[in-house]
């Protein structure tokens, strides 16, 4: 029995329905590790933006297209950022509690800060990309500090983890 379920976070698709890159790898990634068998379901998270299919279901065609069968696949269709991958998808674990989460490295710690107070335990699973030249990595990544730092002040007085540093708890 394999208990955990992988939370895919979305990433673009085009408005014809062309994924990204950076959601092929997420697929990729999610799709190897359910046939290592070191999780039992994919959540496919990410709603649609622009006109385009919903991020969950082109990840949903991907995985089939991949072998995955139906019933190891889970959509969550409606989130439209990081925060709302984890909460959509909360309700659909049901007791579970334990999730791998798949996204890029570069996006890993926003992903963190997004799943903190929902009571969720997690591992970050990122694929490796290859694809990326090392000056659009750069870029990547300092959007996602200036993002992280935004989750870490939004989120993170909502969660009392910034009054721990003030003394108040």
């Amino acid at each position: 029995m394999t208990p955990r379920i992988a939370l895919v976070l979305g990433a673009r698709v085009a408005p014809d329905g062309t994924p990204s890159a950076a959601l092929r790898r997420r697929v990729a990634h999610a799709i190897s590790l359910y046939q290592a068998g070191q999780v039992g379901r994919l959540i496919l998270s990410g709603g649609a933006f622009d006109g385009a299919p919903a991020e969950a279901t082109v990840m949903a065609d991907l995985c089939r297209a991949a072998g995955l069968p139906a019933a190891a696949l889970i959509q969550e269709p409606k989130a439209r950022n990081t925060r709302e991958n984890f909460t959509c998808a909360r309700p659909l674990l049901g007791a579970e509690t334990a999730l791998v989460v798949v996204t890029d490295r570069y996006h890993a710690r926003r992903a963190r800060l997004a799943a903190g107070g929902l009571g969720l335990s997690l591992r970050l699973s990122c694929p490796p990309a290859p694809d990326l030249a090392w000056h659009q990595y750069l870029k990547l990544a300092a959007r996602e500090a200036v993002a992280s730092l935004w989750y870490a002040l939004r989120y993170g007085l909502s969660w009392g983890l910034l009054g721990r540093f003030s003394g108040s708890r």
